[in-house]
């Protein structure tokens, strides 16, 4: 999994958050995890569409997984950004507690190794139950976990960031939900793992065209940093709106129009916050449109299990 950003959190300047619970929870960046919780939710309601039954207990020991691989990345970016430089003075993100100095790096670095040991703790049920093919998941995801940011090859330094969200948070993290539920392999999960990378990605987008200007000057070379504003606002309006169109393929490929139709209720919103996007120079208020898209998120996710009901 990679790492994906948030909304600010706002503290009392009279209580600044210090090398406690509350800079471990800054540093966790929970506004986050949803994008690590979706693709299992909806892989899980996916399953349970195709055949009628869903383990709750895979279902649990899956998002635990998830959700700690999600959190040591955040930790190894928080870390790694800061020991490359990329988070300077200027930055209009949330804090980081690496560059703040709420917490020291190296704890850091320890904390994103800790969890992704929990992270294949909580694997085993998984592979108990499915064998090789989670490994086959599950150890690249660990790896990029700090290859995202870090490594000889640091994908978010490459421009390779949007790549590799629509490929874990949507078609591997779907497909394999869908996987560890039934055995089997569905082509209707990587439809619904494209549109759940749409929408996982449009977050990593609206922070990396936020930032656009301090990258360049840090060496990290996003596709906002290579191809420019424009670019940039063109790839978030085509992923907030790509997968209710995207969507519409659940009608002829698998006879399912509940499952394109019922998303479309998200529309509105995804309209406004292209609009928005479109219309505002990246800055603090690109912060806002963050928790907006997340929210998108969260709205496909409820309107897809609705329009899964038996």
């Amino acid at each position: 999994m990679s790492t994906l950003p948030e909304a600010p959190v706002d503290y009392d300047a009279a209580d600044p958050p210090g090398p406690s619970w509350r800079a471990w929870l800054l540093a966790a960046r929970p506004k986050t995890l949803l994008a690590a919780i979706v693709p299992v939710w909806t892989g899980g309601v996916l399953a349970r569409w195709l055949t009628g039954h869903l383990s709750l207990y895979l279902a649990a020991f899956t998002v635990l997984s998830a959700v700690s691989i999600q959190i040591a990345t955040n930790f190894f970016n928080d870390a790694i950004d800061h020991a490359k430089g990329a988070d300077t003075a200027v930055r209009l993100g949330p804090q980081r507690v690496s560059a703040e100095g709420l917490v020291p790096p190296q704890a850091v670095i320890m904390a994103g190794i800790t969890l992704l040991f929990m992270a294949a703790a909580f694997a085993m049920p998984l592979i108990a139950a499915r064998g090789w093919p989670i490994l086959a998941i599950g150890l690249p995801s660990l790896y990029f976990s700090f290859g995202y940011t870090g490594g000889p090859l640091p994908l978010a330094y490459r421009g390779l960031g949007e790549i590799f969200v629509i490929l874990f948070f949507g078609l591997i993290a779907v497909a394999g939900t869908v996987f560890v539920q039934t055995g089997h392999w569905y082509a209707e999960a990587v439809l619904l793992g494209v549109q759940v990378g749409f929408y996982a990605t449009a977050l990593i987008a609206i922070n990396n065209l936020r930032d656009r200007e301090e990258d360049s000057t840090t060496g990290k070379r996003t596709l906002a940093v290579r191809f420019g504003e424009r670019f940039g606002k063109i790839e978030i309006v085509l992923l907030c709106l790509g997968p209710l169109g995207v969507g519409f393929l659940w009608i002829p490929l698998f006879n399912a129009p509940k499952l394109a139709y019922f998303p479309l209720a998200g529309l509105p919103l995804a309209a406004f916050l292209s609009l928005l996007v479109w219309k505002t120079k990246p800055g603090v208020l690109y912060n806002r449109y963050l928790g907006m898209a997340a929210l998108q998120m969260l709205l496909f996710a409820v309107f897809f299990t609705l329009a899964a009901r038996p």
